[in-house]
């Protein structure tokens, strides 16, 4: 069975799913991706991502080339758009990385954040009961090293209530389908 890599379009075999990160650092190693290679990784439309970046959502690219960070930056905010609004989800980023157009003031880079939450996501089943979503967390960050004190709770909770709007869009999702079942039987 597949799984669809959350704020993606790419799918992969769910045993697959424990190399999604090593799978996105190759898509890097000829020097970054140009903005039409991002949209179809995201399925966003460039000038969405070009207005995110004008916005000052992320840093702009360097000779059109976006970095994986980046790249991570624009899936984050792509997956939660269902049911944050922008404005939001730009808050909820800044919880952990400050200013979003600088990635100096970062307390964990948004490759690294992104990769923990797929891992998390994979085991959707087990984030339902808030109990199993504590444990996961707290699993998924046991090696996490704060860059300043405090940064490990920042970084949890901003997974969490990316996890909670994630369950969210999915659950909306399932009730959509649910809903044209209905009308077309």
């Amino acid at each position: 069975m597949n799984w669809t890599i959350p704020g993606t379009v790419l799918t992969v075999p769910q045993e697959d799913i424990a190399h999604i990160p090593e799978q996105f650092k190759a898509m890097f190693l000829p020097g970054g991706m140009v903005l039409s290679q991002i949209s179809a990784i995201t399925g966003l439309e460039s000038y969405t991502i070009q207005n995110w970046v004008k916005r000052g959502f992320l840093t702009p690219p360097e000779n059109k080339r976006y970095t994986l960070r980046q790249l991570c930056r624009i899936i984050h905010i792509n997956m939660l758009k269902s049911v944050m609004p922008l404005e939001r989800i730009c808050s909820l980023l800044s919880f952990v990385n400050g200013q979003l157009d600088s990635e100096a003031d970062d307390m964990i880079d948004d490759s690294d954040l992104y990769f923990i939450f797929v891992g998390l996501a994979a085991k959707a089943k087990a984030l339902y009961r808030a109990e199993d979503r504590e444990a996961l967390l707290d699993s998924a960050l046991a090696d996490y090293q704060e860059p300043v004190p405090g940064a490990k709770l920042r970084v949890k909770e901003t997974l969490r209530i990316m996890l909670t709007a994630w369950l969210a869009a999915r659950m909306i999702q399932e009730s959509e389908r649910m809903l044209q079942q209905l009308q077309n039987p």
